[in-house]
């Protein structure tokens, strides 16, 4: 774990002060877990992503924890990832419910724009009122907007999946199928950094968490080739299914593949009993915006990334 001069107390506030760290110990990502979960309770999502909170552990190139604590009580997070070699790094914040309205916020964003050289994306997940004026505080503004789409499964009738010729699926077997999957992931969203950087190491956490399944992760091949996936996730708690990522290889996209993937996937969370499936998908993409439209998707929450205008 290392340090630098931001942390020191804050003139502002006695008492309160940040604490800039590149990796955490096992008590400070805990304290970060609660926080966020007594957050989740009181917004009704996650203020920090699935990939923020998988950086919680151990140190990761790139990214950065700044912790707000007032008189010793951790009240405050945020995560700066500076992965990109092109986009400005992108940042998450939380305040914990009960210590809101207090300037942590601000504090915490200032010294996001701080430790980013002003040149910053920050996302507000749900779109809530008080980030969205947190934002114009901060002189950013609006960039991307990702929404979450559901759709019930109870009354799926979708018929069998049509494949292209030549295609076969099955299920994907873990450290047989990690190489070529992380291949065509990188090919299939090369435009889409956040899913396309994916690396072993990432791979492998998502491996290790409680939610992953391998008999809900489906690879389509033609011959020995992989040109495809839809890897499903189940919420258990929420009884929710996620269409969590479809992927195609360049060479295979345009032939109907994505939508047999898709149903496939689909089909298969219906089958688990799952009453209802989510997904996530940029609202400026609007062929896959229409194409889950089609399948009985509609909006339930909007993410919005604000940035700098530098």
């Amino acid at each position: 774990m290392t340090t630098d001069p931001a942390n020191t107390p804050d003139p502002a506030l006695p008492g309160r002060r940040i604490d800039t760290l590149t990796s955490l110990t096992g008590e400070q990502s805990d304290a970060v877990l609660s926080l966020l979960a007594d957050a989740a309770r009181a917004d009704g999502q996650q203020a920090v992503s699935e990939q923020g909170r998988l950086h919680l552990r151990g140190e990761r190139d790139g990214v950065t924890h700044l912790l707000l604590s007032v008189d010793g009580d951790l009240v405050g997070y945020a995560q700066l990832e500076d992965t990109d070699p092109v986009e400005a790094p992108a940042a998450e914040l939380v305040v914990h419910p009960a210590r809101r309205g207090q300037g942590h916020g601000r504090a915490l964003g200032a010294a996001l724009l701080a430790a980013s050289g002003k040149r910053l994306r920050v996302w507000a997940h749900g779109g809530h009122s008080a980030a969205r004026h947190l934002a114009q505080v901060l002189g950013l503004t609006l960039f991307r907007e990702l929404r979450q789409m559901r759709r019930p499964l109870t009354d799926l009738e979708l018929p069998e999946p049509v494949l292209p010729a030549g295609i076969r699926i099955r299920t994907f077997v873990p450290g047989q199928d990690d190489a070529a999957w992380l291949a065509v992931n990188a090919a299939a969203f090369a435009h889409h950094p956040e899913q396309g950087s994916l690396t072993q190491r990432d791979l492998d956490d998502r491996k290790g968490e409680p939610w992953f399944d391998p008999r809900g992760f489906f690879l389509a091949f033609k011959g020995d080739e992989l040109v495809g996936f839809h890897w499903t996730k189940v919420h258990a708690e929420e009884r929710l299914g996620e269409v969590y990522v479809v992927g195609v290889a360049p060479e295979g996209q345009g032939g109907g593949l994505g939508k047999a993937l898709t149903a496939t996937g689909l089909r298969h969370l219906a089958a688990a009993g799952l009453p209802t499936a989510m997904l996530y998908v940029d609202a400026d993409n609007k062929a896959a915006v229409s194409v889950y439209e089609r399948l009985g998707f509609t909006t339930y929450e909007t993410d919005l990334m604000y940035r700098t205008e530098s």
